[in-house]
């Protein structure tokens, strides 16, 4: 970042303390609340002033609760910066798809093997390429899966659900899900036809940017007693799938886009920027909104079990056994609106928590963590870049206090894929990569280089503060062998 930029941010923020800063009411006409950013010394010099702009104009929105608030690996974003967390009251609040993102429910899972990381190392550049040869990748990419029309509807209303009961998988996958890998209360009625077309030839692929399929190890385990409950120890090899609701949600996102920035009008909601084009939770457009995204929602989890079966064929026909164990920790959404109950100055209220680029992470006890974690609160899957590490975390109490429980979703870029492209080359990237015994295959080497490690925050660094500041805490550290990029 520019010393410019340095400086404005530091004139901007007031400490809290080491890991949290505000952006005081009054920065911005029309705050509600003040900013709340969290982040350490270290990565304050990577905060970019827009990102301060977009959280105080987050902090405008009507019934916002507590604070606008930015994990620390939080960037700018359509609208909210993403990396953001924000709640709404339900009665007097809003709902916005800018506070979710165009790829809905993007998010990440997590798959455990009975491999040692000796046993895969050797064979890692064939294990890779078979993987990107069986899961479609890039702009545009079709699966091999013809889903019909009620197929269609059937996922977007039922998600992993769906996948499972069509042999995609096992039924514990679904209790593995957030959410058991649908929203109930999701509706294809209010889905355009150009979503269903644009969704329906894309079940079972990656997609493009910064979507992966990662072959990872157990590098370090920092709680013993929760690795062993989420079935984790060191040496162990494990498979991370991250991706999203493709055309399907992107199309969502726009078509709402422009239904909310009539409703903004209508209701006569005063915005600093455009792109938090939003409606009143409650409203007819604001369910109507809700009810898609949730369509968007269900098609992610479905695209990712999908992606999770084909993964399980190819191990198995690589390693030519049956008994791998390649058991699902965990499967968590990136970016989604939901109604939650939090606690907010000693009362519950039930408010639409959006986080967009951010991660659910719910604390011992709770009733939406499935039963066999629930005496440790839920995993929380932190992914790095290619040549970085990937956390596995628990969720807290601590969480559900200071961030609706809420954490990071991953290291966060530092620059755009345009100027990523410019500094980095491919071929270079990945030969480098590959000295470190990390093989890496893209549909091009542009991509490659849009997603080099030097474009992202060091994911240690961003884990440490959500760490240090106890919303979630550190389990097992993932360092990476393989990667099919999308």
């Amino acid at each position: 970042m520019s010393e410019a930029n340095t400086k404005d941010v530091a004139s901007i923020l007031k400490k809290v303390n080491d890991y949290t800063w505000d952006i005081p009411i009054g920065y911005k006409p029309g705050m509600r609340v003040p900013g709340r950013i969290f982040v350490s010394p270290q990565l304050l010099d990577s905060l970019e002033l827009d990102t301060l702009t977009q959280v105080s104009n987050v902090a405008t929105l009507p019934g916002i609760q507590k604070f606008a608030m930015a994990m620390p690996d939080a960037h700018s974003g359509y609208g909210f910066p993403i990396g953001g967390v924000a709640a709404f009251d339900r009665d007097t609040g809003i709902i916005s798809p800018g506070g979710v993102g165009y790829d809905i429910n993007c998010g990440v899972r997590i798959i455990k093997t009975n491999l040692m990381v000796d046993e895969v190392r050797p064979r890692m550049k064939e294990l890779i390429e078979l993987l990107f040869h069986e899961i479609p990748s890039g702009v545009g990419s079709k699966s091999k899966l013809r889903a019909s029309e009620s197929e269609l509807t059937d996922a977007f209303l039922h998600g992993a659900r769906w996948a499972v009961e069509s042999g995609y998988g096992v039924k514990e996958d679904i209790e593995h899900c957030e959410e058991n890998g649908y929203m109930k209360i999701a509706d294809p009625a209010k889905v355009s036809e150009k979503a269903r077309k644009r969704g329906k030839p894309q079940f079972g692929t990656l997609g493009s940017g910064n979507h992966f399929l990662e072959v990872q190890y157990v590098d370090e385990v920092y709680d013993p007693e929760v690795a062993k409950i989420f079935g984790l120890h060191k040496g162990q090899v494990t498979v991370m799938i991250h991706c999203g609701s493709r055309g399907a949600g992107h199309q969502i996102c726009d078509d709402y886009l422009k239904i909310l920035d009539k409703a903004t009008h209508k209701y006569g909601i005063q915005l600093p920027d455009r792109q938090l084009a939003c409606a009143p939770a409650e409203s007819q457009e604001g369910q109507d909104y809700y009810k898609a995204m949730a369509v968007g929602a269900n098609y992610a989890w479905a695209n990712r079990q999908v992606i999770t079966h084909w993964v399980r064929e190819a191990f198995t026909r690589f390693f030519r056994r049956e008994d791998l164990g390649m058991d699902l920790i965990y499967d968590v959404a990136h970016n989604v609106a939901k109604l939650e109950e939090h606690t907010i100055g000693g009362e519950k209220k039930m408010v639409y928590v959006h986080r967009k680029g951010a991660t659910r992470a719910f604390p011992p006890g709770h009733n939406d963590v499935p039963r066999i974690y629930r005496k440790v609160g839920q995993p929380v899957l932190i992914p790095g870049s290619m040549g970085t590490p990937s956390f596995v975390l628990h969720g807290t109490e601590k969480a559900m206090e200071l961030t609706f429980g809420s954490a990071c979703h991953g290291s966060g870029r530092v620059s755009s894929r345009g100027a990523a492209k410019h500094q980095f080359r491919g071929e270079t990237i990945q030969k480098d990569l590959a000295a470190k015994g990390i093989s890496v295959m893209a549909m091009h080497p542009s991509i490659i280089a849009e997603e080099a490690p030097g474009v992202y925050k060091s994911s240690e660094a961003v884990v440490d503060v959500v760490h240090q500041l106890g919303i979630a805490r550190k389990v097992v550290k993932l360092m990476p062998m393989g990667v099919a990029k999308g």
